[in-house]
């Protein structure tokens, strides 16, 4: 017998007798629990332990199950003469590490019900038909034993047992159905089968579900084994029960859900606004032929009374509905609490203070920004000591919180703390930053616009070559072009459309902007040439622009850094609501709302899809109800405030193509990149020193020569892919429903043959991890210091013609104007205190390349899936080690150097915390 499940390590366990029973019972040898496996990294150590002490439990409690008048059917003995056998089976529960007073009380209460026979009862399913009555061959109910004497029993784990007689020829179990007759709902990580009589050995069932009573859910929870089955394959005993649990899923598309139900199915986003709340909190709503977008998790909320087409709201702190196994687990929930506290308190002290001062509460200096990190909320105010006097309640806070009250030094300043004045800083952070993915070669100058002349005025940029000819080393704009040597990023299109809207805001200030940068020979870039562009007065009139150029001189340097300022506010905008929020989280919902709803459990893609599916639903639920809502985080830090949603909507109708969204197609589409047969990855950048890049393409050739190898294990051929239904179900309705606005498009790939499955699960699992984790976990570590990177701007450049008054201000003091025009106190110190929380790991992260098996579970019995992907952590890990010399190679200019920061950002692993590092599975935050 073999137990499998310690991180991808399988342990061969020698069979023993029981003394005193004729039945095997199990156990792993001493040496196996002191060595489990060879040394891998500290995450993979730490759940490889758990995993032992699981099996171990399993070990423990399947042995006591013993019916010495039943015989097995180990070793050479042959099978007995009598009809029955007994199978035994230890399921694993994971217990709540902290439970208020009401839960110990349900919990006791359970014990006692299960005393007098409310329990829990489990029935085996075969994966054999019964030949006289052509049903699955049940083995009948039972009910677990032991969770009243285990109800103070001590660890993260239980492990209870059960015993099942089936007749001989039962056959293998496919399947077993668990009703929860107590009062709540409990955590099934695991369950294990074995007896002597069964041909296979031991059967894994890997649940990882909640399990509802029967109060709220009456039907029975059926969990199938990990052996994975294409729906062609499925055995007849389980047949029936496959298309129903997908039925269940599925649901009818009615009414309001609960938070226990387990349905997954679509919704548009109108539930962004609140018009109960004010005219000014009503948002369009996303979603439908007037604005195209992604749908999200159908909550079923009844509409609000003064606009039936748009869903009431759930205001924290109350949930807000995702399917019951979507919801954050406690460690998760415990690290996202815990962050959204620290949010709360750093938020707290200032606009308690706002709200009693006639103050403005700008930054005086830098000095009080840097207080933010020295001193903590107390001094980076520039307050007196009285004020705080005043405020019991914040002098209590203060005294009993002062380090969740203090902000962690940014990275960003941590080796140099005035990099951020640095051009080489600004335009490091196009290939290394938090957004290294909006950089794109420049092919046609000057730049020409694509919005309509007639509303916008002419299409053609405001730079010329006399702007930028002495800053090109002797060559014509041609030349440079030619010799790919200029780029650009280009938010004017995103922003000009919505400027006269923002603009209008009190405390909002924007441009639309561009910026060249030109290659040098060091290999870094250089920016030559900002511009900034507002709309035109009147529809098709030229619009008014500046064009700033590197300063010469004390007036030209304090505007060069205001133009920066703002191209880097333009940014921010584009980093969260597009290519962060957009083009990871809300593209990737569909995708898996069709994957619960047509790929079963027991389907090799869905097992291949699970790890990069955690926690989505959640996250996006929760971003739904506090981040870019109406007046959410979003709306109230980031330039576009209340026309944040329609900026994400115009860019996935007009720009967002699926199969453009892997690393190599959209290097090449941005210009950065052409195709060359002759490089590793088919690809030659033309920035050779682009760390998002470089790294990135490292672990896209990982995931996809896992997902190709993966996938010719189970499709050989065009025809096995072009005949499984739930296959094409899953991908059909992921266009036709989740993208649904933009399914005649003529771009989405075909899924005909195994190359084509290939690409499109390639795609998928690089953006649940490594590009999501590329545009996240960098936002506090590189975007914390406000003056570098300011989520939003609150004045225009000073301009003589058109404010002399103002002009002179700035020339009197320009220091006072910039940081006036960067963010007050309070939305800087909310902004922080929000990216600090999505930038943090929590404990239970799961990380690329890791092991997979959950609780001493496999996550697959085929064998060749998990030599597959014991290659694929293989090839993760040397990635993390190229990664690691990368950063200490100095001809490597844009991540090694004095004063500048490694490019972390998809190194692999990481431990809980803000770190700038590691590439969890899926979007968990």
């Amino acid at each position: 017998m073999e137990l499998t499940g310690l991180r991808g390590a399988t342990a061969a366990v020698p069979a023993r007798r029981c003394r005193g029973a004729s039945e095997l019972c199990f156990a792993l040898p001493p040496a196996r629990l002191r060595h489990p496996l060879p040394r891998e990294t500290q995450q993979q150590g730490r759940r490889r332990r758990r995993g032992v002490k699981v099996v171990a439990a399993i070990s423990e409690e399947l042995p006591r199950l013993a019916s010495p008048g039943i015989k097995g059917g180990a070793g050479g003995e042959r099978r007995s003469s009598r009809e029955k056998v007994a199978l035994r089976a230890a399921l694993t529960v994971r217990r709540k590490q902290k439970e208020d007073i009401k839960e110990a009380v349900a919990g006791h209460l359970d014990a006692l019900w299960d005393m007098v026979g409310r329990n829990v009862v489990l029935e085996l399913i075969s994966t054999k038909i019964h030949p006289r009555t052509k049903k699955p061959m049940q083995s009948g109910r039972v009910s677990i034993k032991d969770w009243c004497q285990k109800r103070g029993a001590k660890g993260e784990h239980v492990v209870y047992t059960a015993e099942f007689t089936v007749d001989a020829d039962f056959g293998e179990p496919g399947a077993i159905t668990v009703a929860n007759r107590h009062n709540r709902e409990f955590f099934l990580e695991s369950i294990v089968v074995e007896g002597g009589e069964l041909p296979c050995g031991p059967v894994h069932f890997a649940c990882h579900s909640w399990v509802q009573s029967t109060r709220e859910l009456p039907t029975k929870r059926v969990f199938f084994s990990n052996k994975p089955y294409l729906p062609s394959e499925t055995p007849p005993g389980l047949t029936e029960l496959r298309e129903k649990e997908l039925k269940d899923l599925r649901g009818d598309g009615t009414g309001v859900r609960k938070l226990s139900d387990r349905i997954y199915d679509y919704a548009t986003y109108n539930d962004l606004g609140n018009p109960d709340r004010g005219k000014e909190f009503i948002r369009p709503i996303l979603g439908g032929e007037k604005i195209p977008y992604p749908r999200r998790c159908r909550t079923g909320r009844p509409p609000t009374d003064t606009k039936m087409l748009a869903e009431s709201r759930v205001e924290k702190p109350h949930p807000i509905y995702v399917p019951r196994d979507e919801a954050f687990e406690e460690l998760k929930q415990g690290a996202f609490s815990s962050g959204r506290l620290r949010a709360v308190l750093h938020t707290l002290i200032p606009s308690l203070i706002a709200s009693i001062s006639a103050e403005t509460h700008n930054f005086k200096g830098f000095h009080h920004v840097d207080n933010l990190y020295k001193e903590g909320l107390r001094l980076k105010l520039g307050l007196q000591e009285h004020l705080f006097q005043k405020i019991p309640l914040v002098q209590k806070i203060q005294e009993s919180s002062e380090g969740m009250l203090r902000y962690d030094t940014p990275s960003i300043l941590s080796k140099d703390k005035f990099a951020w004045l640095r051009d080489d800083l600004f335009a490091r952070q196009a290939v290394a930053g938090i957004n290294p993915v909006n950089i794109e070669r420049l092919q046609v100058f000057p730049p020409v616009s694509k919005l309509d002349p007639a509303i916008y005025g002419p299409p053609e940029s405001s730079v010329t070559e006399a702007h930028i000819a002495g800053h090109l080393n002797g060559l014509t704009v041609q030349q440079a072009m030619d010799e790919a040597k200029l780029f650009i990023m280009d938010y004017h299109d995103v922003y000009l459309p919505f400027l006269d809207r923002i603009n209008a805001i009190e405390g909002r200030k924007a441009y639309a902007t561009r910026t060249i940068f030109f290659l040098t020979q060091a290999g870094t870039l250089k920016p030559i040439a900002i511009e900034l562009s507002l709309p035109p007065t009147q529809p098709g009139e030229a619009r008014p622009s500046k064009v700033m150029t590197p300063p010469c001189d004390a007036t030209s340097n304090w505007l060069w850094m205001l133009a920066k300022a703002h191209v880097s506010s333009n940014d921010a905008g584009v980093h969260q609501l597009v290519n962060h929020w957009l083009r990871t989280h809300a593209t990737m919902e569909p995708f898996i709302l069709a994957a619960h709803r047509h790929l079963s459990a027991m389907h090799p893609i869905f097992k291949l899809l699970h790890p990069h599916m955690r926690y989505t639903l959640e996250i996006n639920a929760l971003a739904r109800q506090s981040l870019i809502n109406a007046d959410g985080v979003i709306e109230s830090c980031f330039t576009p405030g209340p026309v944040s949603g329609e900026i994400s909507a115009a860019y996935y109708r007009n720009h967002w193509r699926f199969d453009l969204e892997g690393l190599p197609a959209d290097l090449i589409r941005r210009g950065v990149a052409v195709e060359d047969a002759t490089q590793p990855y088919g690809i030659r950048l033309l920035i050779d020193d682009y760390p998002y890049a470089n790294d990135g393409l490292l672990l896209w050739s990982a995931i996809r020569s896992w997902v190709e190898s993966y996938v010719q294990l189970y499709y050989p051929d065009a025809r096995t892919v072009q005949s499984d239904l739930e296959l094409q179900g899953w991908y059909h309705e992921s266009i036709h429903v989740g993208h649904g606005d933009l399914r005649h498009e003529p771009w989405w790939p075909p899924l005909s043959t195994p190359a084509d499955l290939a690409s499109i699960l390639t795609t998928l699992v690089w953006l649940a991890s490594a590009q999501h984790a590329a545009l996240n976990f960098g936002q506090y570590p590189l975007g914390g210091y406000v003056p570098n990177r300011p989520p939003l701007m609150r004045r225009l450049l000073p301009d003589l013609e058109r404010d002399s008054a103002e002009y002179a201000a700035f020339l009197a003091d320009p220091h006072g104007f910039f940081l006036n025009a960067m963010p007050g106190v309070l939305e800087a110190t909310k902004f922080m205190a929000v990216v600090d929380t999505l930038s943090t790991h929590s404990p239970d992260e799961e990380y690329l390349g890791e092991g997979r098996d959950e609780g001493g579970v496999p996550w697959t019995a085929d064998e060749e899936a998990v030599a597959a992907h014991s290659m694929f952590a293989a090839d993760v890990r040397r990635a993390e080690e190229i990664i690691e010399r990368r950063n200490v190679d100095h001809s490597r200019k844009n991540r090694c150097g004095a004063g500048v920061l490694p490019y972390e950002l998809l190194a692999p692993s990481s431990p809980p915390g803000v770190t700038c590092r590691g590439v969890p599975n899926s979007i968990s935050i």
